[in-house]
């Protein structure tokens, strides 16, 4: 398990990170997600702590608050020394009914930092994130209840998720103009069969020094070879939550390569997903979750799979990006700085 600096600070974070948006869940869309409980929690927090990983996300929405409280346990379970572990967490969804219980205001950043504390039986958060962008509140507003965190010595790092490259840009430029705490990474979907963060996101991030932590690196599933062609199966996830997005046409082309590169490897496809993008100069962790240890296992294993040229070009030519505007041009204008 290699450890990569989070973006332009000294936080040394493992190249996986465990996810843990399948504990606590009970009905509705969490049931959907995971329901596991303190036990089943504390095998998983278990294994991949012993495997290496020292980064460990949630986030207060999850399960309503649960998964907050059920991680926090584990670490008290297991007698994890604080110090051994990275702890990121994030706000912005709804954690009540009014209008204020939500977003990313003042008000709800504060008062979300401290209960998340309390959940998790915490002093501080190491990576406090932005969950999503807020259309109704400033940007200032937002990096200086950040910066206040910070000061305050309950948040350690900063760190944004789901932002568009340019909402992304407006936040480092008003931090560096006010003095305030960094952004150091940034939390986004990024996959074989989802590349779109290369148009904008990542050479903003490469630029900005800012680090990247990605998301369902499976895609939901769809990328873990359970699949046929199609994206079906019988008792997959997706039949019942069918999330995030799949162009299912260029989806059959990428697990065709996927399955040879897997072959020829000898490792699970599953593997060849996480592989590529622990390849991938621009990823500094992959969150990985899990419902059982066998599968957490299994995804751990990805961090032995070296792809040589030919397998990056095989799966490069499967799923790269088709021509886009302004990219084609720029590429083609900058070619006499060749």
């Amino acid at each position: 398990m290699r450890m990569r600096s989070l973006g332009r600070s000294g936080l040394f974070v493992s190249e996986l990170c465990l996810g843990t948006m399948t504990f606590g869940g009970s009905e509705g869309f969490w049931g959907q997600i995971g329901r596991l409980g303190q036990d089943e929690a504390d095998a998983l927090v278990k294994t991949a702590f012993d495997a290496g990983i020292n980064f460990i996300d949630t986030a207060n929405v999850y399960a309503g608050g649960m998964s907050e409280r059920i991680l926090g346990q584990s670490l008290k379970n297991l007698g994890i020394p604080r110090d051994d572990v990275v702890i990121a967490t994030k706000v912005l969804g709804p954690m009540g009914e009014g209008p204020n219980a939500r977003g990313a205001s003042r008000g709800h950043i504060l008062s979300q930092c401290k209960a998340s504390l309390a959940r998790l039986g915490l002093d501080h958060i190491d990576l406090y994130q932005i969950h999503g962008f807020d259309p109704a509140t400033p940007i200032t507003e937002t990096m200086e209840a950040l910066d206040t965190l910070v000061r305050h010595g309950h948040v350690r790092y900063l760190g944004l998720s789901n932002w568009a490259a340019w909402q992304v840009m407006k936040a480092v430029g008003i931090a560096e103009a006010r003095r305030l705490a960094p952004i150091v990474s940034l939390q986004a979907y990024y996959t074989l069969v989802g590349r779109d963060l290369e148009r904008e996101i990542a050479p903003m991030l490469t630029s900005e020094d800012i680090g990247l932590m990605v998301w369902s690196p499976l895609a939901g599933g769809y990328l873990s070879g359970k699949y046929d062609a199609e994206g079906t199966q019988a008792d997959g996830r997706r039949t019942t939550f069918d999330f995030p997005p799949v162009d299912r046409t260029r989806g059959a082309g990428t697990l065709e390569a996927m399955r040879a590169v897997a072959g020829a490897k000898g490792c699970s496809v599953a593997q060849v997903a996480l592989a590529w993008l622990l390849h991938r100069e621009t990823v500094t962790s992959v969150i990985i979750g899990a419902k059982r240890v066998e599968q957490l296992q299994d995804n751990l294993g990805a961090t032995a799979v070296r792809l040589e040229a030919d397998d990056l070009a095989r799966l490069d030519a499967a799923t790269r990006l088709p021509p886009e505007y302004p990219g084609w041009m720029l590429e083609r204008q900058g070619a006499y700085r060749a």
